[in-house]
């Protein structure tokens, strides 16, 4: 059975649950979801869906940064909208933040997520050396 690592870095979110910011196993990385807080007061940031989903992207920045990983390495995400209506502007900036890179993604609507934010990301990536 492979060995997991925890993955905890300062400059995102502190969990705020019994929950780790990432498991490493496997040859992977596991990012919990990334909603958009600020790690320095963890309130939300105002602002567009871009600017939210912007901080998202910084949040699994410094998480991925902690297991050795960048953006690059991602190889599938999950995307939790709270309305589809705000997909397309999502969209830009999730494609702006990955360029030419391409990972699987599912996208869903749910009704609600944590702490009143209207987008959610998690990501997996393939571990440096794996």
């Amino acid at each position: 059975m492979s060995q997991l690592k925890t993955i905890a870095v300062e400059n995102a979110p502190k969990a705020i649950g019994p929950y780790a910011q990432g498991i490493a196993a496997g040859g992977f990385l596991f990012t919990a979801g990334q909603v958009p807080l600020d790690p320095a007061t963890m309130k939300l940031v105002a602002g567009t869906i871009a600017e939210e989903t912007n901080r998202v992207f910084d949040n699994l920045e410094a998480i991925l940064a902690g297991a050795g990983c960048a953006l690059a390495d991602v190889v599938k995400t999950t995307v939790f909208l709270t309305d589809m209506g705000n997909f397309a502007e999502m969209n830009g900036a999730y494609a702006a933040r990955f360029g030419d890179h391409r990972p699987a993604r599912s996208t869903v609507q749910v009704g609600a997520l944590p702490a009143g934010a209207r987008v959610e990301i998690e990501v997996v990536a393939k571990l440096p050396g794996a």
